[in-house]
């Protein structure tokens, strides 16, 4: 399949479907509900900082935030700011934007499409100097999914100003880049592609300070990897890790495969760690993996685990992996209301080992939740989104400050009537 035809598929002038299991689901009407600051169990609170008003303030951001020192929060919305109707349909390019500590939101950067790239997906990279660093799922090369764009690394400086680092072709560099960057100390960034390259696998990429592109691994599709949607952890050694939506060799998902995790060597050389099977041991990878100091790795799958539970696909594990690429099941989300289910985003990790996550689905209202699981594999539930002012559906992870706070994203709820009548989502905090 060719580039163009992937595109085409994702039908990036739309509403883009991210992940094949998931993208037929219609977000629901909900109804609004007036708390904003709500007591949890264990002391808890949960507390809405901001609530998107769409069209120049966006609308639905699929990305988390990213903190810095002063406490202000930095994310992406992929519809909203910019009206280029020929590139993004009338609904807006995004923007990025920057939450003061109050939730006060100040528009940061509105996408134009184009050259400038538009729809950002992917959580903000910010660097020492306050400098962030992004990717866009169309814009850029014109020539490449007319008139949409294949998508583009872009850097957007303190004074707002952007510049595109990167722009992507198609068949030799990949499309529609999707996961987060992450950058080593010589300033090369390093990212995926969920299409692009003989068979539309996807990349894995490497831009160096200079924007010159170098494809580390191009996916070819069972039994190799397939779809990675997520972005890369990178160990001291220069190691990449990653895993993908789709490939590998687990029959019980079709031709399709259940997904990998892969491992990239400081040299280049790729191997295949992990091939999931679509059993207990879960299907289709959730974000980022999380790196520990004696080198295990932590994710989850949106689906697998209890096949009885969301049947026939399963709900949904969170896993480890040791370096030999042993993987232990942690934890199987079971029960649809009690716990959440279809677990897509990644995992984020205290100094004690416990980990702490979000479902996509499930929960109290079916909405989503917010949960916590202890060292010893017990799962806590921290929040049920209701669908009303505290949000609903999080697509993205989590991220803690020093004092435990938690902080995330809701593609949906918050104001009543925004641009959908659904809402267009919110950032919130839980205080520990």
């Amino acid at each position: 399949m060719t580039a163009k035809n992937y595109l085409a598929n994702v039908n990036p002038g739309g509403r883009p479907m991210f992940r094949n299991s998931l993208s037929a689901l219609v977000i629901a009407t909900v109804i609004f509900l007036s708390a904003l600051t709500t007591p949890l169990a264990q002391g808890q609170t949960f507390q809405v900082l901001h609530s998107f008003t769409g069209k120049s303030g966006g609308t639905e951001p699929y990305a988390g935030v990213t903190l810095d020192q002063a406490g202000n929060l930095y994310g992406t919305t992929i519809y909203g700011g910019f009206y280029n109707a020929a590139q993004c349909s009338g609904a807006g390019c995004g923007i990025a934007y920057r939450l003061n500590p109050a939730g006060q939101e100040t528009v940061i950067y509105a996408f134009e499409g184009r050259a400038a790239g538009g729809r950002p997906i992917a959580e903000l990279l910010r660097d020492g100097q306050g400098n962030l660093y992004g990717t866009t799922l169309v814009g850029g090369d014109s020539n490449c999914n007319p008139p949409y764009g294949c998508g583009v690394v872009f850097k957007i400086d303190t004074a707002g100003h952007e510049t595109t680092l990167h722009k992507f072709t198609g068949e030799n560099d990949g499309v529609q880049p999707q996961g987060t960057l992450i950058r080593d100390a010589q300033g090369n960034l390093y990212g995926t592609t969920a299409g692009g390259f003989p068979g539309a696998g996807g990349t894995v990429f490497k831009i160096d300070s200079a924007g010159n592109e170098t494809v580390l691994h191009a996916f070819t599709g069972p039994p190799d990897g397939s779809t990675p949607l997520e972005g890369l952890v990178r160990d001291a050694q220069g190691n990449l890790y990653g895993s993908t939506e789709l490939g590998g060799n687990g029959k019980s998902c079709g031709s399709f495969g259940c997904g990998i995790v892969y491992k990239i060597s400081a040299k280049g050389k790729y191997k295949i760690l992990y091939n999931f099977s679509g059993g207990e041991d879960g299907s289709e990878a959730g974000d980022t993996l999380v790196l520990d100091s004696e080198g295990n790795l932590y994710g989850m799958t949106g689906l697998g685990g209890v096949l009885t539970c969301n049947p026939p696909y399963g709900c949904g594990v969170i896993f480890k992996m040791d370096p030999t690429g042993a993987e232990t099941v942690l934890y199987r989300f079971a029960n649809e209301t009690s716990n959440g289910y279809n677990p897509i985003s990644g995992v984020i990790r205290d100094a004690s080992g416990n980990l702490y996550g979000t479902t996509y689905r499930g929960g109290a209202n079916g909405m989503g939740t917010v949960f916590k699981l202890d060292a010893a594999g017990n799962e806590t539930l921290l929040h049920s989104f209701t669908g009303g002012a505290d949000g609903a559906y999080p697509y993205a992870g989590l991220t803690m400050d020093g004092s435990g706070s938690l902080y995330g994203t809701t593609l949906a709820g918050g104001l009543p009537g925004c641009v959908f009548e659904q809402g267009c989502g919110v950032v919130f905090k839980i205080t520990p």
